[in-house]
């Protein structure tokens, strides 16, 4: 399972795109994307297809829960390969949040045969936190892992206690490891006494409707078969297909369109609607867990797109400065790539899985991102704005035009006269008023619920403040400065 889909090395001349690639586009009736952005999406589909010889690429995307747009295939099966992590992460921390272990043990306490896992002298016991956020250290695996998802319980002991080999020590730095979540497996089945697959199913598969995801090989005939590139051509893969064992739960499922459309919402849920007080399958707060960033990976491309990137527990995350941060992760096995992709806290977000090995789904992903953003299909980031701040915004305007030292008590917190004395600022203040004579609030800018930047417009001038609210019961200002 690749964290990001691997290129070919060598240049391949494109092939004609499969027929169901041809500008086959279908969009929901309510809350459709544009037909110009639905045609934009599909002709992007078509390229990536074309260029990286991929005979199907199944499309979609996702807003407010429901599926908008797609390319008319949104029920078939691929392969989502390590796109799974993040299935496997939220049955751990269901798990963890009802008690039943601790991402802070070692966990060579849960499961004795992991205690001959250990990193270079000197390093800190192995936990499932590193696990989870990959930082255990462990060489990154994906070329063998991609090999072994069904490998068994006694086949991956002998490379436990052969001792795997580290690129790193435990906890220092971001190390991609597929072998970490076979290890999370172990924990599970010792702790529960039941493999992490059957917790995945039942708290989440079900509960969710996600009806066509499954572990082992669909049982139906509409399934995308497995295709590589050799040569320029593409040809079956041509390796029997592996099922279920004992790396499975860092890559083994099989998905579609239509539920991981279904998932992202989920996940998104989590952060677009906080305060959430029904919810299935895990908590709201232990869904934002997974979706912070715990490991910081550096500087990422993706489709030419360069900015910082951090991973949090079973996804990555991204810091654009012209998309906000967007959630994703990737997939890749012998025969199959996929990616789904999101904008945090917006509702909105794109699938694509295709069945050629390693097919780059992240680049196009990331560009049906930057389609649906330009042209205006997402929604606006949640706010920050809160009652109490808006509140203390108006009444300090309302104090700098007209000092009272008085009000200035009831609204500030008991450390803004001994920070700058009263007459000092009431001097400022009515400076202000001198220079742009009588103003108010024309904007306020959150940038969290207790902190922004207000813009005052006055008869000769704007001018802004910033202000941040305490800690406390009420929310006074604990400090403002005037910016002009």
């Amino acid at each position: 399972m690749v964290p990001c889909p691997r290129q070919h090395r060598r240049a391949v001349p494109p092939v004609p795109a499969h027929p169901h690639l041809r500008r086959t586009v279908r969009c929901h009736h309510r809350g459709a994307v544009k037909p110009s952005t639905a045609e934009r999406l599909a002709a992007l589909a078509q390229a990536s297809a074309a260029t990286h010889h991929c005979p199907s690429v199944s499309w979609g995307v996702v807003r407010d829960g429901e599926l908008v747009a797609h390319n008319g295939t949104p029920n078939t099966v691929y392969r989502i390969a390590s796109m799974t992590k993040s299935f496997t992460t939220a049955a751990v921390l269901g798990l963890r949040d009802e008690g039943l272990l601790s991402l802070e043990v070692p966990v060579g306490e849960y499961a004795p045969e992991l205690q001959t896992v250990t990193g270079p002298p000197g390093s800190a016991p192995i936990t499932l936190r590193h696990l989870l956020s990959m930082t255990a250290g462990m060489a990154t695996d994906d070329a063998w892992a991609d090999r072994h998802l069904d490998i068994s319980e006694a086949d991956i002991d002998r490379v436990y206690a052969a001792g795997p080999a580290f690129a790193a020590l435990p906890g220092s730095t971001y190390e991609y490891s597929n072998l970490g979540f076979a290890m999370v497996g172990r924990v599970v089945r010792r702790v529960t006494g039941r493999p992490v697959q059957a917790h995945v199913s039942e708290r989440l598969l079900g509960p969710l409707g996600l009806t066509r995801t499954t572990w082992v090989q669909p049982d139906h005939d509409d399934w995308a078969r497995p295709h590589r590139v050799v040569d320029g051509v593409s040809v079956p893969e041509g390796t029997p297909l592996l099922g279920d064992g004992e790396i499975a739960p860092m890559g083994g499922l099989w998905s579609c369109v239509t539920d991981l459309a279904k998932w992202v919402a989920w996940l998104d849920d989590a952060v677009s609607r906080p305060d959430a007080t029904h919810w299935v399958g895990l908590s709201p707060a232990s869904r934002r867990e997974m979706q912070r960033v715990n490991t910081y990976i550096g500087l990422s491309t993706v489709a030419g797109r360069t900015c910082p990137a951090g991973y949090g527990f079973g996804l990555n995350l991204r810091d654009d400065a012209e998309l906000g941060t967007v959630v994703a992760h990737a997939g890749g096995l012998p025969g199959y790539g996929s990616n789904m992709r999101w904008f945090s806290g917006r509702g909105t977000g794109a699938i694509a899985l295709a069945n050629t090995t390693y097919a780059p789904m992240s680049a196009l992903t990331m560009e049906m991102l930057v389609a649906l953003h330009s042209d205006d299909e997402v929604s606006a980031p949640p706010s920050n704005r809160s009652l109490t701040l808006g509140t203390r915004a108006h009444e300090l305007v309302a104090l700098l035009n007209d000092w009272d030292d008085d009000r200035a008590r009831a609204l500030f917190a008991d450390n803004v006269e001994p920070d700058d004395a009263f007459p000092r600022r009431a001097a400022a203040a009515g400076a202000l008023v001198a220079r742009y004579g009588p103003f108010e609030l024309a904007a306020l800018n959150p940038t969290s619920t207790t902190s922004g930047t207000v813009d005052v417009r006055g008869d000769r001038g704007s001018f802004r403040v910033h202000l941040e609210l305490a800690p406390l019961a009420g929310g006074p200002v604990q400090y403002y400065i005037v910016r002009e």
